[in-house]
C-alpha cells in the first residue's frame, strides 16, 4: 500500500509541474509599474513590459498606444516608441534608472506616429533605430523621422543572450507593418495589425482590407506557441486575438 500512494504521489507531483510549466506566463500576475499622465508602464511576464502613451485624434478621442519592451541581462529592445518625444524621454529614463538597463534598439512596426512618434528621443540618446524598408521609404515620404536601419523581410538582433525577431508578413493596417517577437518568452507584439477582442477596425486611411486576414493568418501559423499578444491597441491576450482579427476583415 504504502508503495501504491508514493507512486500516486510522484504521478501528481509530475502533472503538477507540467502544468505549471505550461501554463507559466500567464500564471504571472501582470502588475502596473509606473503611470504618469504620460505614460504608463505594465510588466506582464518575467522580462517583458508593455509602454502606453497617448495620441489626440479627431476620430477616436484620446487613444492610448501600446508598445513592448523585452529584457535580458542587463539589456533591453523596444518595440514602437511613444506617440511623441516627451513621453519617450520619459520612457528612456525610466529603463535607464529604474530597471537599469541598456536599450540595444527601438523598432518602430510601421510608419504611423503612435510607433515612431518619439524616435528623435532616442535618437537623441545614440539609440539605434531599425524598421522594415517600407517603414523608412513612408517615413522620408511624410517628413517624419527616419529610422536609422532597414531591413526586407526579417530582423534578428540580440537583447542580452536571447534575440527578438521583427518579420514583415505581408500588407494589413498599413502596407509597411511588421510584428515583433520574443521566442523566450513567446510573446509576440501584433502592433497595429492585431486588435484587440471586441475591437472595430479602426483606422484604416493607409489599410489594405483584402489582404488583412491573409496577412494574419500567415502570422499565427509561423507563431502557432504564441502565449501573449500584445496589439497596438487595447488589452493583450492570447492567440484568440489572431483568430478576431482574421474573422473580422475577413471577406464575405
Amino acid at each position: 500500500m504504502h508503495g501504491i500512494l508514493k507512486y500516486l504521489l510522484i504521478i501528481v507531483t509530475s502533472t503538477t509541474l507540467l502544468n505549471c510549466s505550461s501554463t507559466k506566463y500567464f500564471a504571472f500576475k501582470s502588475k502596473e509599474i509606473y503611470k504618469t499622465n504620460n505614460l504608463i508602464v505594465t510588466q506582464i511576464s518575467e522580462n517583458s513590459f508593455t509602454h502606453i502613451s497617448y495620441k489626440q485624434t479627431n476620430d477616436f478621442g484620446n487613444v492610448p498606444c501600446n508598445g513592448l519592451i523585452v529584457r535580458d541581462k542587463n539589456e533591453v529592445i523596444v518595440f514602437d516608441t511613444p506617440t511623441n518625444d516627451k513621453s519617450a524621454e520619459e520612457l528612456i529614463k525610466w529603463i535607464k534608472e529604474t530597471i537599469h538597463c541598456k536599450i540595444n534598439a527601438v523598432i518602430p512596426t510601421h510608419f504611423h506616429d503612435d510607433c515612431l512618434g518619439g524616435l528623435k528621443a532616442f535618437d537623441d540618446n545614440n539609440i539605434s533605430s531599425y524598421a522594415n524598408v517600407k517603414t523608412i521609404a513612408l517615413a522620408k515620404e511624410n517628413n517624419l523621422v527616419v529610422p536609422k536601419n532597414g531591413f526586407i523581410d526579417t530582423l534578428t538582433l540580440k537583447v542580452g543572450d536571447k534575440i527578438v525577431i521583427a518579420k514583415f508578413f505581408g500588407e494589413g493596417h498599413t502596407k509597411d507593418n511588421v510584428v515583433g517577437y520574443f521566442p523566450s518568452e513567446n510573446i509576440m507584439f501584433g502592433g497595429c495589425l492585431i486588435k484587440e477582442l471586441k475591437a472595430g477596425k479602426g483606422y484604416l486611411g493607409d489599410a489594405n482590407i483584402t489582404n488583412w486576414s491573409k496577412t494574419v493568418e500567415k502570422v499565427k501559423k509561423e507563431y502557432p506557441n504564441v502565449q501573449i499578444v500584445v496589439p497596438g491597441h487595447g488589452e493583450y491576450g492570447n492567440s484568440k486575438l489572431l483568430d478576431y482579427t482574421i474573422k473580422l476583415f475577413k471577406s464575405k
